[in-house]
């Protein structure tokens, strides 16, 4: 979610999924979930109560989300983007992943090979450069 709307409403949100949780979602979207780890991103609309689901190869967990506003809180609350680590398990490494939040289905619009792999515990948030 936006870091400015945390503890307040909010219309979206935004959450990797884990292994025994992701089956309450089977039906989702009409696909089988994956057996492996958490090997997608759900983002919550809250508002009208549904999801949309983001999956990532099998083998391929993702950390949790983070969103990143398109510019200073304007705009839409969606219009922006989210970061996730997804393990890539052909280089044994990870990579962080950008997805349009509010084209959330579509292809990564960019994916940054990493040199090492990142704990899938790893938190993270977005801090604007006038704020750091």
């Amino acid at each position: 979610m936006r870091e400015e709307l945390v503890s307040r409403r909010h219309r979206y949100g935004y959450a990797a999924t884990a292994g025994e949780m992701w089956r309450a979602y089977e039906t989702l979207d009409g696909v089988p979930p994956d057996t492996s780890f958490g090997n997608a991103l759900i983002k919550h609309d809250l508002l009208r109560g549904t999801s949309q689901v983001h999956h990532f190869p099998r083998n391929s967990p993702a950390s949790e989300a983070v969103f990143v506003p398109a510019r200073d809180n304007a705009g839409a609350e969606d219009d922006g983007y989210v970061l996730a680590y997804v393990h890539n398990p052909d280089r044994g490494a990870a990579d962080l992943v950008v997805l349009a939040a509010q084209d959330f289905t579509a292809p990564p619009l960019a994916r940054i090979h990493l040199p090492r792999p990142v704990p899938l515990g790893f938190h993270g948030s977005w801090v604007p450069e006038d704020h750091a």
